[in-house]
């Protein structure tokens, strides 16, 4: 997919941003980045805090705090130069536009198929030529279930999804998974997995083009913090 580059992307004269996502990751992201030597302002980690773009100890490099897919629209656009994201928002996202060149280890989980009862219900799967799936995830789930000869009629939700098979909503859903305790919660059953899942540092790739020096060394930090 060929994004176009906003003029923001071209002011090689000012600093870098990094994007990194809300949540469960920006926490475990938290030691990673310390041992990088970036220390951001304190109220990036208050879930309470209302802002949005933080200083770090860095005069060149800022920190702004995302949703998780909006990491790869930021980084892709090259509003954000770099950016952490899971391997999940890369299946499903997609571009051309970012290069991944770290796998940070952080945010083990999984992009699953799970069905109310499972496979167990007495249906083979394998004879399915359609199929109501409910995700956040389409084009990972269509991608997934043509490789099956099956069309996914996706629904596409962004959250709540573990209700959709008891409210006769969708057969299956795709879902990340962690534990699998709230499939389990909602009487579900996870089937199949899709891929497994960690977080990546992810960069622009106009931005190491035009501004190489800059962001490699940036990924010299990180992949130091890693070794």
């Amino acid at each position: 997919m060929d994004l176009p580059q906003p003029f923001a992307a071209t002011q090689a004269a000012t600093g870098l941003v990094l994007a990194l996502p809300k949540g469960r990751i920006l926490k475990e992201l938290a030691p990673l980045l310390a041992r990088a030597g970036i220390a951001p302002a304190p109220d990036l980690m208050d879930e309470d805090s209302r802002r949005l773009r933080f200083p770090t100890n860095d005069a060149a490099l800022d920190v702004i705090r995302v949703r998780p897919f909006d990491v790869a629209t930021f980084v892709a656009h090259g509003a954000a130069q770099i950016g952490v994201c899971g391997a999940d928002v890369l299946m499903e996202y997609d571009t051309d536009q970012i290069y991944a060149p770290l796998d940070l280890g952080i945010g083990r989980c999984r992009v699953s198929v799970a069905e109310q009862g499972g496979t167990a219900s007495g249906e083979d799967a394998s004879r399915w030529s359609r199929i109501a799936v409910a995700t956040k995830y389409p084009n990972i789930a269509r991608r997934h279930f043509a490789a099956r000869g099956i069309q996914a009629e996706v629904v596409h939700l962004n959250g709540a999804m573990e209700l959709a098979p008891s409210l006769g909503l969708a057969r299956v859903i795709v879902d990340l998974v962690q534990t699998g305790s709230t499939l389990k919660a909602n009487g579900l059953v996870e089937t199949e997995v899709i891929a497994e899942v960690t977080s990546r540092l992810i960069v622009n790739r106009t931005a190491l083009k035009t501004r190489p020096e800059e962001v490699a060394a940036l990924i010299a930090r990180f992949r130091a913090a890693l070794a």
